[in-house]
């Protein structure tokens, strides 16, 4: 067989090592080279020359592997040039021939060294520069003590300037060959670190060419793998922050994500570095620190997170992670290692999820403990604040605290004597705390499940009056977590509250100095709702509010916002809310106060609150509308009056016969007066009954309630009924009324509903229309047999005006 045939035939899989193609060209440029340098089956020089017994000579391993393959094919062991059989496989190396080749080779290389060095200039041709990195990189995987001819021969730094090529192929094939150059040889990575080519090379990263930031993510990777090298590629500016953005790009390749990932890896070895990485988003090896590295390192990396500013994303991820680490650190009797744990804490608590990631850890006991704990082991006020401060951001997470023990005796965060302690704490520290105990009580006060618990241990301790006096504190966070928790607490103790408002020098007239405010905030907010939810009726509130000229300012402030004055802030439409809930108390005192009667007259407060109606979406403003509509409607008729009429002539007193009655025109036909909307609160003015009308619609029942019941004063018994309802008639209101009392929502609408289709059912007319709507008849039939007493008193009239019950029935004494 011809030997020709017999190496086509072979798989050709034989590696030599760090030759290639490449090879041919270098080495035959420089010196002639002997056909008995190469190997008769690669056509490639010998680097480890071995002699058959038939004195043929090839490369040790492609001959190792001729013999297995004709072994593994069941052929007879033959020389691939001769054909011969073979007796043995034993291989003799030939040292002369292999001393030769590496003669041969050293020349070679040396000339093709120079002749590279000569070529790596910026103004060398392109194919010229080319040629010779392909060289570099030749030799250099030849040979790993070829890297030494290469940085003694002061290529790197020659490379190094092929970076600033124009040429994209020359950036390229320069980065290519730094890498191959510096693989796995520290000195050579010492000269490339030094002066400014490392942050060249991560100038490269952000490169627009993917193949460039893959070729420089590559060479930084080979960089990181020295410790030395790690904190230099970590101090360019820019370095981490654009390697973890690779990590998470979409458009990168997976192999330079992969490398990313690896650099960051190895970068990890300095803390430094660490830090960097926890401040640009990538958090676990810093986290990894804290559960594994040493107390020191813990405390260093702990401190370095209170630091940051972290998402909610990653507050959960770091609550979840290391807050059991953070907790124990914070139980330790040093102060420095609970200063640091307390802080880091602090800075992960403020969000809920993480809150309650800290809360299972079980942060609360040892929380309590540092708050309430007086003594040597006691902490400093300053580190007390901060665990107030982490009390409060936890609290407020909505956490059932009523199922977690805190103290000794198994107590709760609700327990009494917590509570008691707490307020006797706010009572004697500095404003720093009181205000973060404020806000801890805040919170608890919040939810459902644990305000009866603080309210009932407040007034065990009488802490109201004291709680009221920090509405004057000079610190806003202080004034504003006191209004919030008085707030709060208002539905629960709001006479108690207002009468301790009322019996104190200044805390009512600062609440209306906040509100007066331009700028509507958090504090304006929590001023005005504390204001709107104490008791409506409490006349001696009122008189204050009258006296102080509160009214006067909301007023003003309301009228701002409708007309679009107030702008850009996120609080403005609860502001208003509580605004008019606090305007509307005014018209609750119209019968016992005659300023009220004034105030409402001077500022035309029927016309404002029926305006205030159409306030579509703001439910609460709508109601607090109609029931201000409502009480000053109930005042009509006693404030209505009829003109006064001239006497009549001598002649006419004499001879009655000789005049006429006199005629008065102009009386409102309901109120039988004369009614106008600003003197006498009169709804048949300013389209009132329409837009009333027009809320019977509205899916809040308590919308409905309160206009219903305002338009129940045009049926009441000192007004005339007949013309209330003709009035309802021509505003289209009759339909929607029928409507309230056939959908029933609440007992409450049921009871209006059912007095006010009494009182329309009362003109005949309407009465045979409705007998005919088996509808009405059945919704009046059940609030008849499962109303209240009064219900079903008025539910028996309404059906004798429609002939379902009999007018002798008399099952209800008449009333």
């Amino acid at each position: 067989m011809d030997i020709n045939m017999m190496v086509g035939s072979w798989d050709g899989s034989y590696d030599a090592g760090c030759q290639s193609d490449d090879s041919h060209q270098f080495e035959r440029r420089i010196e002639p080279m002997y056909d008995a340098f190469l190997c008769p089956l690669t056509k490639l020089v010998m680097r480890d020359p071995v002699t058959l017994e038939n004195g043929q000579t090839f490369e040790r391993e492609a001959i190792e592997k001729w013999f297995k393959e004709c072994k593994d094919s069941g052929r007879k062991l033959v020389c691939p040039l001769t054909q011969k059989e073979l007796k043995n496989t034993e291989l003799n190396p030939s040292i002369a021939l292999r001393n030769t080749i590496e003669e041969w080779t050293t020349r070679n290389d040396a000339v093709q060294l120079e002749m590279a060095r000569k070529s790596l200039n910026l103004g060398s041709q392109e194919s010229e520069i080319l040629h010779a990195l392909k060289y570099v990189q030749y030799i250099c995987k030849k040979n790993q003590s070829n890297k030494y001819l290469v940085r003694n021969a002061e290529l790197i730094p020659m490379i190094v300037d092929m970076l600033k090529s124009s040429s994209r192929d020359v950036r390229c094939k320069a980065l290519k060959t730094l890498l191959i150059v510096v693989q796995d040889d520290s000195e050579n990575k010492a000269i490339l670190a030094e002066g400014d080519t490392v942050r060249t090379i991560v100038k490269f990263l952000s490169n627009e060419l993917s193949k460039e930031r893959e070729e420089a993510v590559a060479l930084l990777y080979e960089l990181s793998k020295s410790e030395a090298l790690c904190e230099k590629i970590g101090s360019v500016n820019g370095a981490i922050l654009i390697l973890v953005g690779m990590t998470s790009s979409v458009s990168e390749n997976l192999l330079t994500v992969e490398m990313a990932h690896k650099t960051l890896e190895n970068l990890e070895m300095c803390e430094n570095n660490v830090r960097q990485m926890a401040g640009n988003g990538r958090l676990e090896p810093l986290l990894n620190q804290i559960l594994q590295g040493t107390l020191e390192t813990k405390l260093s990396m702990a401190s370095y997170l209170s630091e940051l500013v972290l998402n909610n994303d990653l507050k959960v991820q770091v609550a979840r992670t290391v807050g059991s680490s953070l907790i124990n650190i914070m139980r330790s009797g040093n102060i420095q290692c609970r200063e640091v744990a307390l802080k880091a804490l602090n800075q992960i608590s403020s969000c809920d999820l993480s809150a309650k990631a800290l809360i299972e850890a079980g942060i609360l006991p040892p929380l309590v403990k540092d708050l309430f704990t007086i003594g040597s082991n006691t902490l400093p006020m300053r580190l007390k604040e901060v665990s107030a401060m982490i009390l409060a951001n936890v609290v407020n997470s909505g956490y059932d605290f009523d199922a977690i023990p805190v103290g000794p005796d198994h107590q709760t965060l609700v327990s009494e004597d917590i509570i008691h302690n707490l307020l006797q704490l706010i009572s004697n520290t500095g404003p720093a705390i009181e205000g973060k105990l404020l806000q801890v009580l805040v919170g608890l006060t919040s939810s459902p499940a644990t305000v009866d618990n603080v309210v009932s241990a407040i007034k065990s301790s009488g802490a109201t009056i004291s709680l009221v006096q920090f509405i004057e504190a000079p610190q806003k966070d202080l004034r504003v977590a006191s209004i919030k928790l008085l707030q709060n607490l208002s539905p629960h103790i709001g006479q108690e509250l207002a009468d301790a408002l009322r019996g104190t020098v200044g805390q009512l007239s600062s609440l209306i100095r906040v509100i007066s405010e331009n700028s509507i905030g958090e504090e304006q907010l929590a001023a005005v709702s504390l204001l709107a939810e104490l008791p409506e009726r409490d006349l001696g509130l009122t008189r204050q509010l009258l006296d102080d000229h509160a009214f006067q300012l909301i007023i003003s402030r309301v009228r701002s916002i409708r007309l679009g004055e107030t702008k850009g802030s996120r609080f403005v439409t609860p502001f208003l809310d509580g605004l008019v809930r606090v305007l509307s108390r005014v018209t609750f005192a119209l019968a016992d106060e005659p300023e009220s009667i004034s105030l409402s007259r001077e500022h035309n407060l029927a016309a404002l609150f029926i305006d205030l109606l159409q306030s579509n979406g703001l439910d609460n403003v709508q109601m607090a509308s109609a029931t201000a509509l409502e009480n000053l409607s109930q005042e009509s008729k006693n404030l209505t009056s009829l003109p006064e009429i001239p006497p009549p002539s001598f002649c006419v007193s004499v001879f009655s016969c000789l005049g006429k009655p006199p005629v008065i025109t102009g009386l409102c036909r309901v109120h039988q007066g004369m009614c106008s909307l600003k003197e006498t609160f009169c709804l048949l003015e300013g389209q009132a009954v329409e837009k009333l009308v027009a809320l019977l619609d509205h899916p809040n029942e308590k919308v409905v309630e309160a206009s219903l019941a305002a338009l129940c004063t045009l049926l009441d018994d000192r007004v005339n009924i007949e013309q209330g309802v003709n009035v309802l008639l021509e505003t289209e209101g009759i339909r929607p009324i029928l409507d309230v009392l056939l959908e029933k929502q609440t007992d409450n609408l049921l009871r209006r509903a059912v007095w006010a289709v009494e009182r329309i059912l009362r003109t005949e007319e309407i009465a045979v229309d409705v007998a005919g709507d088996p509808n009405v008849s059945t919704a009046l039939v059940d609030a008849f047999q499962h109303g209240d007493y009064r219900t079903r008193q008025i539910a028996e009239r309404a059906l004798k005006h429609v002939d379902r019950i009999p007018n002798f029935s008399g099952i209800f004494p008449s009333m």
